[in-house]
């Protein structure tokens, strides 16, 4: 197994709910966040808090104050999240394939996505949240783009035509693009490198605003479990037919 003292990180990125570093000879590791999973750089002054697992010592070519360095450290409340270790790329990939990752939502080709819509008779909810068809898209922003697209989440798959599919998928980049912009979504644990909490949350138009008005029609957002997940929807701008 390669140890990374010593080595240089050359690139951070993202495969479905994975974020990946790449260091220096190919070297990869890989962070889930699970639910409460936190991946933050600090100061090695900062006492680390409750439920940290891991420490990194970091390197900077900016100059600090003596004894004054940085840390990576991962953080998790509830432990559902992971962290694993590959000797090189080609390892990862056989990890990631052996999981059946689907593509990623802003390389998903359209007529992938039209095929993957057709084939199936489950709700539009439970294909989103297959990370096996789409990686990435999680409750939240299901929910989001559902209602940024105007399709009912029971909506059955088989039943949608070839524009509202594309509506579909052109909304769940939309939605995502917003949430990049905002750090994310803190819900409960969520904090970006930095320690800051993402602000996405304060633009949901449906997601845990369940008896609230809609921000389009002002009928009440409802509140149902589909796909074993609460999914939150307009009853008026989201009509199942």
């Amino acid at each position: 197994m390669p140890h990374l003292t010593g080595k240089r990180i050359i690139n951070l990125s993202r495969r479905g709910k994975w974020i990946v570093i790449r260091f220096e000879k190919d070297i990869i590791l890989l962070f889930h966040l699970g639910m409460t999973g936190q991946l933050t750089i600090v100061s090695s002054e900062q006492p680390a808090l409750p439920h940290t697992h891991l420490i990194a010592e970091l390197e900077t070519r900016s100059r600090r104050p003596p004894g004054d360095g940085l840390q990576l450290r991962f953080r998790d409340i509830r432990r559902f999240g992971c962290i694993m270790l590959f000797p090189n790329e080609s390892e990862s990939n056989g990890f990631f394939k052996s999981s059946q990752l689907g593509p990623e939502p802003f390389g998903m080709k359209p007529s992938y996505w039209r095929t993957c819509l057709t084939r199936t008779r489950r709700c539009l909810k439970a294909v989103l949240l297959d990370q096996r068809i789409l990686a990435g898209v999680g409750n939240i922003y299901s929910d989001e783009a559902l209602f940024e697209a105007r399709l009912h989440p029971n909506r059955t798959g088989c039943r949608v035509h070839s524009q509202e599919a594309d509506r579909l998928r052109r909304a769940i980049m939309t939605v995502l693009n917003r949430a990049i912009k905002k750090r994310g979504s803190s819900i409960r644990d969520y904090v970006s490198g930095n320690g800051r909490q993402g602000e996405y949350q304060d633009e949901f138009r449906v997601y845990g605003r369940a008896g609230q008005p809609c921000p389009r029609c002002r009928r009440p957002i409802r509140r149902i479990r589909l796909a074993g997940r609460s999914t939150h929807y307009c009853p008026r701008c989201q009509r199942r037919s």
